[in-house]
């Protein structure tokens, strides 16, 4: 019952957001504030489906532009990472979105940047263009880059685009982890707390494209130990609620 009684309410709040933000990207398309109008709505989901979210650092990066670097778990980070998605914020995402019915359509018109990973030459021209846009337009690009779902499996390896673009653009790069997900279930009634911490942001400027397996290897790291330390948190939390 309670399953069925989530899905209804999710359905409800999703058909909301899509309608009137839809409506919103229409009038105003690919505005730089558009993705953190529905990054908040979707958030507002989070306490139906029986989730705490304690956010950390949020509002440390301020209106500097940068490239934010968060961890991919499953399709429960539409309404946990997205309660810090902060105005003028963009994010990247596998252009095969474009083709699915009404998501797609205002994915694109919401200003987000789709790129094919599959076609390398264009993927690297959608990485260029990125910083363009990063410098011209003050814009920062929310970014997974695992580029796929870690299935609470730990950060998994990162893809280089993310750290070549910021270097490019010359911005700092911000990790943003969410502790782990894979413990929240629609048919419970209290799915725990997940914790959301922005770190320090970490500057690019000074090293070049030849520094790049060293920068990612080391925020690699960095993000890693920080993840553990907020599993470690998130799991104490709700072994303290029980």
């Amino acid at each position: 019952m309670l399953l069925i009684l989530r899905c209804l309410i999710l359905s409800v709040m999703l058909l909301f957001a899509f309608v009137i933000g839809g409506l919103a990207c229409i009038l105003r398309p690919r505005h730089r504030d558009n993705v953190h109008m529905f990054a908040k709505v979707f958030s507002w989901a989070a306490p139906v489906l029986g989730i705490k979210v304690i956010v950390r650092n949020s509002q440390q990066q301020g209106d500097k532009p940068c490239i934010f670097l968060a961890n991919h778990q499953n399709n429960f980070d539409m309404f946990t990472h997205t309660a810090v998605v902060p105005k003028g914020t963009v994010s990247l995402g596998k252009k095969s979105l474009a083709w699915m019915p009404l998501f797609g359509q205002i994915y694109w018109l919401s200003g987000n940047i789709l790129i094919d990973r599959k076609n390398r030459s264009k993927a690297f021209d959608t990485m260029a263009a990125t910083a363009r846009k990063i410098k011209d337009k003050c814009l920062s690009v929310w970014i997974f880059p695992e580029g796929t779902r870690s299935r609470g499996k730990g950060l998994l390896p990162f893809k280089a685009g993310a750290f070549y673009t910021a270097i490019a653009a010359g911005v700092p790069m911000v990790p943003v982890l969410a502790s782990n997900q894979c413990h929240i279930k629609l048919n419970r009634w209290n799915n725990g707390v997940v914790i959301i911490e922005m770190m320090d942001p970490i500057e690019t400027t000074g090293f070049d494209k030849t520094q790049v397996k060293e920068l990612s290897k080391r925020i690699h790291t960095m993000m890693s130990e920080k993840l553990s330390q907020l599993n470690q948190e998130a799991s104490a939390l709700m072994t303290k609620a029980v």
